[in-house]
C-alpha cells in the first residue's frame, strides 16, 4: 500500500470543509484577541471563555484517543469502521498543546488561587493546604506538558505503528497494540484526573470530589465517540466506510453510544447523591450555584436531552439502524457535551463577579464565547480533516479479514 497523502481522492473532498473551518477558526481567534486587547474586564471574561472552549474540544481529541485503546484491546468490526477517523483526531494533539498558550498567560486572570489579590482578602483559602503543595502557579505550568507528553507520545505510538502496519499490509493483528493500550487507559485516567484538577476543579478550590475525574474522562469519551460516529456517518459513502458501516455495525456503534452516556449519568448521579447525603456546607455550595437562576434549567435541559433523550432513542433498533437518525443523536449528545463543560466552569466564577446566571452574560462575554468557540473549534476541525485526508482510509490486510469475519 502506498505512503503517499490521498491527495485526490478524499482529501480534495475534504479541503472546502477544511478551508471554512480554518477561516472560522482565525477569525475566532482574531476576535478573541482584539477583545481582550481592548480592556481587562474583557482580558478576564476571554480567559474564561477561551477555557471553556479549550476544554470542551480536547475532550474530543483526548475522547477519541481513549475509544482508539479500548478498540485495539477488544477488536470489533465498530471498531474498524472509526479506526481511521480515530486515529486523526488523535494527531490534533498537539495543536491543542499549542493552543494551551493562551492559559498559561492567564492563569492570574483565571484562577483565584493563583491571584495575589483574591489570597489577601480570603485567609480561608491562603489556609488551604493544596495551595502549598499542589496548586501553585510554578507547579501547574509544569504539568501540563508532562500531560501532553503522555497522550501525544500514546497517539504517535499508535498512529505509527498503524501507518507501518498499513505500509507492510501485515497480515497480524498486532499484539504490541494491545500492551500499549492495556497501560495506555490507566496513564490516561491517571493524567485527566490530575488534568480536571488544575484546569477546571481547581476554579474553585476550597470544593473537591473524589469522584471528579472519573466523570470529567467520562464526559470526554462521549464526546469523541459522538464525534467521530457523526463523522463516519457523513462520510459512510466514502470506501471502505460503504462496506464497513453495515447495519449491525451502526447497532454495535448506538450500543456502544448508549453506554458511555449510562456511565456519565451514573457517575453524575453518583457525585450528587454523595454530596446531598453528606449534606456538608464545604460541599453542597458547588450544587447551589448551579442550581440558581437559569443554571438551574441548564442542569435540567442536562438531564434531560444529555440522557434521557438520546438513552430513550438509542433504545430503538430503527434509530441504531438509520445512519441520519444515528448521525443525529450523536450530534446532541456531542452538543450537549459542551453544556456540560460550560456547566462545570462557567458558575465557578460566580463568587468573582455574581454572574450566577447565562442571563447575565453581557453582549461582550457572549460574543468571546462564541468567538472562542469559533478559535478553538474551527483551528482544531480544520487540523482533524487535514490529517483524515493525509493518510488514506483502507484497512489493512488483516483488517479486511476481520472486517469480513
Amino acid at each position: 500500500m502506498s505512503d503517499a497523502p490521498n491527495e485526490s481522492g478524499l482529501a480534495a473532498r475534504l479541503e472546502p470543509g477544511r478551508r471554512r473551518a480554518l477561516v472560522a477558526g482565525c477569525a475566532g481567534l482574531v476576535v478573541c484577541a482584539l477583545c481582550a486587547l481592548l480592556s481587562h474586564s474583557l482580558r478576564v471574561q476571554f480567559f474564561r471563555w477561551y477555557l471553556w472552549a479549550f476544554i470542551d474540544w480536547l475532550g474530543v481529541a483526548l475522547g477519541c484517543l481513549v475509544v482508539l485503546m479500548i478498540q485495539h484491546l477488544t477488536g470489533g468490526a465498530w471498531g474498524l469502521a472509526l479506526r481511521r477517523l480515530l486515529e486523526a483526531a488523535t494527531r490534533t494533539l498537539p495543536v491543542l498543546a499549542a493552543l494551551f498558550l493562551p492559559l498559561a498567560f492567564g492563569i492570574r486572570d483565571t484562577y483565584p488561587w493563583a491571584n495575589p489579590e483574591v489570597l489577601a482578602s480570603d485567609p480561608e483559602l491562603r489556609e488551604q493546604p493544596k495551595l502549598e503543595y499542589y496548586l501553585r502557579p510554578d507547579l501547574f505550568l509544569w504539568r501540563v506538558p508532562v500531560y501532553f507528553a503522555v497522550w501525544i507520545g500514546l497517539g504517535y505510538l499508535l498512529n505509527r505503528w498503524s501507518r507501518l502496519q498499513s505500509i507492510a499490509g501485515s497480515t497480524e493483528p498486532g499484539r504490541h497494540f494491545r500492551l500499549l493500550s492495556a497501560p495506555g487507559i490507566g496513564l490516561y485516567g491517571l493524567t485527566i484526573t490530575f488534568a480536571s484538577i488544575d484546569w477546571v476543579m481547581s476554579l474553585e478550590p476550597k470544593w473537591y470530589s473524589t469522584i471528579y475525574g472519573p466523570m470529567f474522562a467520562i464526559g470526554q469519551v462521549n464526546a469523541g465517540f459522538s464525534f467521530v460516529l457523526m463523522a463516519a456517518l457523513l462520510l459512510r459513502y466514502e470506501p471502505p466506510l460503504d462496506k464497513l458501516l453495515s447495519r449491525p455495525v451502526m447497532r454495535d456503534c448506538g450500543n456502544l453510544l448508549l453506554a458511555f452516556i449510562m456511565v456519565w449519568a451514573y457517575l453524575s448521579f453518583s457525585q450528587f447523591l454523595l454530596i446531598w447525603s453528606g449534606n456538608l456546607p464545604e460541599e453542597v455550595t458547588w450544587y447551589l450555584v448551579r442550581s440558581e437562576g437559569a443554571w438551574l434549567w441548564v442542569a435540567v435541559a442536562l438531564a434531560v436531552f444529555h440522557f434521557a433523550v438520546p438513552f430513550a432513542l438509542l433504545l430503538s433498533r430503527d434509530t441504531k439502524s438509520d445512519p441520519m437518525r444515528l448521525a443525529r443523536v450523536a450530534c446532541l449528545v456531542l452538543c450537549m457535551e459542551a453544556v456540560n463543560v460550560l456547566w462545570l466552569i462557567m458558575p465557578s466564577f460566580a463568587a468573582h463577579d455574581g454572574e450566577t446566571s447565562p442571563s447575565e452574560f453581557g453582549v461582550g462575554a457572549l460574543v468571546l464565547g462564541t468567538a472562542a468557540q469559533l478559535g478553538v473549534g474551527g483551528t482544531w476541525l480544520a487540523v482533524f480533516l487535514w490529517q483524515l485526508g493525509r493518510q488514506p482510509l483502507e484497512l489493512t490486510a488483516f483488517e479486511e479479514a476481520a472486517s469480513h469475519g
